[in-house]
């Protein structure tokens, strides 16, 4: 069975990242990076990891279109199998993103997994932002299962991811079972003892 377990590789030491991403790497969907560790090793992080791994930049992408096709250009550029942007500033700018590489990922945030991250999220309304603007798969959160349940029954066969499981103490059973394909371990990983047997331990509780 192909695993189901995305790191969120938010480490600020490029050399620790490569380290959890070498040990944390066979038990794993991919990596998603996010701004701390792009900010400290460059975006040239992005095609080492992807040796281990396909790599997600979680950039969080919310900008006018022509700004949004200039970010896509240097991820994708650098190596990412995909990129996660916001679907509120509109169908358009998700779009520009995927033209940049229409056989590659987009996922576009429905709602978010810290305490108060789904107070303004209109779900069936990001949702067709998200489909019309050609976004292959959408992030909602593990720890709110009701709302990966409202985003599976809007979002038909697109793929869910939810982070938030580990440190954030969302469930990652209940997210599956809400309808989430991968779910995305950050904390409990990266700063284990042992990356490489707490992301095995994850990755065999979602039955990886």
């Amino acid at each position: 069975m192909a695993s189901r377990l995305l790191l969120a590789l938010d480490e600020t030491d490029p050399q620790r990242a490569f380290s959890v991403a070498e040990a944390a790497a066979p038990y794993l969907a991919g990596i998603k990076v996010n701004w701390p560790l792009l900010m400290h090793g460059g975006l040239e992080m992005v095609g080492r990891l992807a040796d281990f791994t396909s790599v997600i930049c979680d950039l969080k992408v919310a900008d006018i279109p022509n700004t949004a096709r200039l970010i896509a250009e240097a991820a994708y550029g650098a190596g990412a199998a995909g990129i996660i942007a916001h679907a509120f500033p509109g169908a358009g700018s998700l779009q520009a993103i995927r033209n940049v590489a229409p056989e590659r990922d987009l996922y576009a945030v429905i709602t978010m997994s810290h305490p108060g991250g789904g107070e303004f999220f209109d779900i069936p309304g990001l949702v067709a932002v998200a489909r019309e603007g050609g976004a292959t798969g959408v992030v909602a959160p593990a720890t709110r299962p009701e709302d990966i349940a409202a985003v599976r029954t809007a979002v038909g066969d697109l793929t869910i991811i939810s982070p938030g499981v580990g440190a954030q103490g969302g469930d990652p059973r209940a997210a599956v079972a809400a309808g989430a394909d991968l779910i995305i371990v950050g904390r409990a990983i990266y700063q284990a003892d042992d990356p490489g047997s707490a992301a095995r331990d994850f990755a065999r509780a979602l039955g990886d």
